[in-house]
């Protein structure tokens, strides 16, 4: 009888997980990567995987600590199964959007019923933030992802407990949930976790289950899983612990004059919005005994009512805010919707304005996707293929004036390309852009940045001493590159350019001014 009763729901959750994977992947592979988050992310994948080196994550080449390696490990997997493909790219955030939903689903199953997981299901799939951002290559929706699973895994552990059933082997659960939270951007994917179910028990005053949540087996699973990679790196490169903790954790969170600096207020506003029309159901959260609800239900109403504000708080203190921050409080205020719209109740009227809802959120995800793809002035694919149609094994790659993330991902360059700029100018250091990224990678590999990173009055002495060499740069550097108006211009498009440059030929060696392989006066 057991047996018989487990397999609906086995094959409930099931459809469920098909439902949610089929839902993302269906259209991630339609536009290209945006710059610069899902060309960054990505590249920095593919060179892991086309250097053999799974342990250190590179831009350019050279080191790259401002996050840790979850998600490039997860897609430099899928580039090796499918090659450098869109779809590939987004597999990390397709895997951590599946993990927070497919983990809502399976809680809410748990303690609210069937027919409140899968109203809360569709409801945060329908979410254009959750749709997007599920399918969005970088590191917000797959921390968001272990962010939410971890917390529902302790929550489930706390009230197993508390009823007296079996809870050690989900706590453990929860334990390594934290640790890969941690491997995906760090601090946060523990700290969260501990602050919503800290502070839930307390207000619940559990104080029994509270110690019962600590677990030193769960420690040392979660030092198992997350402290190697840390270790590994503070061992080969000195300095890398104070940089990954103080200057990407702990400066970046209570320093100024990063990028995107925006009013306290600004994520609480940009969620409502974001989750317009579904958010218009949620005043039935501010009804009188909504949280004193008896049982399980109530307990988990607060849970996800501090979810939501924990993640609030927390990314509002920071004066740089980003978007993608805010993904972690998007599934629990999904379930605050679907669970306030349930307890409305359904007379015929209601029932079709939820699925208008529902269809409205799909509909918007889809079209801003549709937008995207139509729109590739924020892309170099069409650039990066050309050069990778053409490019042959030993020619360099030069980047002037800018490092244009995606196209290695999309030429398949088995080599770091060279970056022209002004690597004296003291402002590298102070404005966090793409300088910045590559001069702080830079630091942890001083030998390899000094081959790679030029100056504009070293290029004509490196073209000299080589054969074809290929130029990415925006279309005005002809003014500044005289050498350019010789070489071919390959292809064109959204003000970036690819040229052809070899000096073997004689107008070309003659601006460049070579003299048998070296520029004249040398």
């Amino acid at each position: 009888m057991k047996a018989a009763a487990r397999r609906p729901v086995w094959r409930a959750s099931l459809a469920a997980l098909a439902l949610i994977l089929a839902w993302l992947a269906a259209t991630a592979w339609m536009r290209p990567l945006l710059l610069p988050d899902e060309g960054r992310y990505a590249t920095v994948a593919w060179e892991m995987l086309r250097s053999g080196d799974w342990l250190t994550p590179t831009l350019d080449g050279l080191p790259f600590f401002h996050k840790p390696p979850l998600f490039y490990w997860i897609t430099g997997a899928a580039l090796s199964l499918a090659g450098p493909t869109e779809l590939a790219g987004r597999a990390a955030s397709i895997v951590g959007a599946t993990l927070g939903a497919f983990a809502l689903y399976l809680f809410t199953r748990r303690w609210c019923g069937g027919a409140s997981a899968r109203r809360v299901l569709l409801l945060l799939l329908a979410q254009p933030l959750f749709f997007v951002g599920g399918q969005y290559a970088n590191l917000d929706m797959l921390v968001a992802g272990c962010i939410t699973a971890t917390v529902l895994a302790l929550a489930h552990a706390a009230l197993c407990h508390e009823h007296g059933l079996a809870y050690r082997r989900m706590l453990w659960l929860a334990y390594g949930l934290a640790a890969l939270g941690v491997l995906a951007k760090g601090l946060i994917g523990f700290v969260i976790p501990a602050m919503v179910v800290g502070l839930w028990l307390l207000l619940r005053r559990r104080w029994r289950t509270l110690l019962a949540l600590l677990s030193l087996p769960g420690l040392m699973l979660f030092l198992a899983l997350a402290a190697p990679w840390f270790w590994a790196m503070q061992q080969r490169f000195d300095g890398f612990l104070h940089y990954f903790f103080v200057v990407q954790h702990f400066q970046r969170f209570s320093a100024g004059g990063f990028n995107n600096a925006q009013p306290f207020w600004f994520y609480p506003v940009v969620l409502a919005l974001c989750s317009l029309p579904a958010i218009l159901w949620a005043r039935g959260v501010f009804a009188r005994g909504y949280f004193g609800a008896a049982g399980p239900h109530g307990a988990v109403r607060l849970l996800m009512a501090l979810a939501v504000g924990c993640v609030l708080l927390f990314f509002s203190l920071p004066q740089s805010k980003l978007l993608g921050y805010i993904l972690p409080a998007v599934p629990p205020l999904a379930w605050l919707i679907a669970d306030a719209s349930a307890r409305a109740g359904e007379p015929m009227g209601r029932r079709r304005l939820w699925w208008a809802t529902l269809a409205c959120g799909a509909l918007v995800g889809q079209a801003l996707v549709v937008g995207l793809t139509l729109d590739q002035r924020h892309s170099t694919r069409g650039l990066g293929l050309a050069l990778g149609a053409r490019h042959q094994p030993g020619e360099p790659v030069y980047m002037l004036k800018g490092y244009r993330y995606d196209v290695p991902f999309y030429a398949r360059l088995s080599r770091p390309v060279f970056v022209v700029d002004d690597w004296n100018d003291p402002e590298v250091a102070q404005r966090d852009n793409w300088r910045k990224e590559i001069a702080d990678a830079a630091a942890f590999d001083p030998a390899l940045a000094r081959r790679l990173l030029l100056t504009p009055e070293a290029l004509p002495a490196a073209l000299c001493r080589g054969g074809v060499a290929w130029m990415v740069g925006g279309d005005y550097l002809r003014e500044s590159y005289p050498f350019l108006e010789q070489a071919q211009a390959v292809y064109t498009a959204n003000g970036q350019t690819l040229w052809r440059v070899d000096p073997r030929q004689a107008a070309q060696a003659a601006v460049l001014g070579c003299t048998n392989g070296e520029p004249a006066g040398k």
